[in-house]
C-alpha cells in the first residue's frame, strides 16, 4: 500500500529523524520517496540525506505534484504559518498529517482549503525502534483508504491506537511524552547505582534490562499491572520497602500530575495557537 507512495516531512526534528528510521528501518518505504524540509537549516537536511538517503528539499521548492502525504513536524507554534504555506499548493486527494501537540483536526482543516484530507497522529521517539505507541484520529474528510494507509505506514514504528479527537491530550499526556518520564526514573535508578560503587555502564544495562522485563510481563502475560506488583511484595520485604518509600515520598501521585500537566500543557497549546489565529 506505501510503496507506491511518496512522503513529505515539513520539519526536520528529533520526531521526523525517528519517524524517518522507523520507516526505512521496517522497509515499507524507499529512502527516495522520502523528502524532507525545513525552514532554513540546511545543514540538518544534510545530516539527514547523509544518514538515511532522503530527498533534502528546501519549503519553496517542494514538488506538491510528487507528493502523497505532508507530514508537518516541525514545533506547534510554526504549524499555522506551514499551513498557510501549503494551502493552495496541496491537492484534495493530498493528506495533511499532524504529529504536533495540540494541533487539531479542525485547526488544520481552518487553515486549509474546504474539505481537504487531514489527520493527526501522536506517535513517541520510541518510533526510532519502532516500539512507539501512536495514536490516530482523522479530519471529517478523510478517505478511508488514505487513513489505513498511513495506519500502515504508522505501524512500522509500533503500536497503533485510533482514538477519538477528544482523547488526544491525554493520550499525548501517557504516550506522546511518556518515554520521557521513564527516562527521568531511570536516571535516578542510575544515579543511585554509581553513587554506591556501580560502573555507569553497567548499571545502566541492569536498570534497562528490569525496565524491558517489566514491561514484557505485562504485554505478554496479559496480566495487570496491580496484581503483578502485589505478587512480587512480600511482606516486610525489600520490595514493600521500597513501595513505601515511593508513597511515602508521593512517587504515585507525581506520575499522575505528570500525565495531566502534559495533558493539560497539549489543551492549552491549541487554545493559544487559537487565539493567536483569531487575532491575526
Amino acid at each position: 500500500m506505501l510503496k507506491d507512495k511518496t512522503i513529505a516531512f515539513i520539519g526536520a526534528g528529533s520526531m521526523a529523524e525517528a519517524m524517518i528510521t522507523g520507516t526505512i528501518q521496517a522497509d515499507k518505504l524507499p529512502s527516495n520517496q522520502i523528502i524532507v524540509t525545513n525552514h532554513s537549516n540546511k545543514e540538518r537536511l544534510q545530516e539527514l540525506t547523509e544518514k538515511y538517503g532522503v530527498r533534502p528539499v528546501q519549503r519553496e521548492e517542494l514538488p506538491y505534484h510528487e507528493i502523497d502525504f505532508f507530514i508537518l513536524a516541525m514545533k506547534p507554534k510554526g504549524a499555522a504559518d506551514a499551513l498557510r504555506s501549503i494551502k493552495n499548493q496541496v491537492r484534495p486527494e493530498q493528506v495533511v498529517i499532524s504529529v504536533l501537540a495540540g494541533i487539531t483536526t479542525q485547526f488544520m482543516e481552518e487553515h486549509l482549503q474546504e474539505k481537504q484530507q487531514v489527520i493527526r497522529i501522536m506517535p513517541n521517539t520510541s518510533s526510532m525502534v519502532q516500539e512507539s505507541a501512536t495514536a490516530l484520529t482523522s479530519g471529517r474528510h478523510t478517505k478511508q483508504e488514505n487513513v489505513e494507509a498511513i495506519k500502515d505506514l504508522l505501524h512500522c514504528m509500533g503500536k497503533v491506537f485510533v482514538i477519538k479527537e477528544e482523547q488526544m491530550d491525554l493520550f499525548t499526556g501517557i504516550a506522546g511524552s511518556g518515554p520521557a518520564y521513564f527516562y527521568y526514573l531511570m536516571e535516578h535508578m542510575e544515579s543511585v547505582g554509581i553513587q554506591y560503587g556501580m560502573a555507569k555502564e553497567e548499571v545502566r544495562e541492569i536498570i534497562s534490562q528490569t525496565v524491558y522485563g517489566a514491561t514484557k510481563m505485562v504485554m505478554e502475560k496479559g496480566i495487570s499491572p496491580t496484581i503483578l506488583r502485589e505478587n512480587v511484595t512480600s511482606p516486610n520485604g525489600t520490595t514493600a520497602s521500597g513501595l513505601k518509600a515511593l508513597a511515602d515520598y508521593n512517587g504515585g501521585e507525581a506520575i499522575s500530575q505528570a500525565i495531566k500537566h502534559a495533558a493539560h500543557r497539549s489543551e492549552e497549546i491549541s487554545k493559544e495557537l487559537g487565539d493567536v489565529n483569531l487575532n491575526s
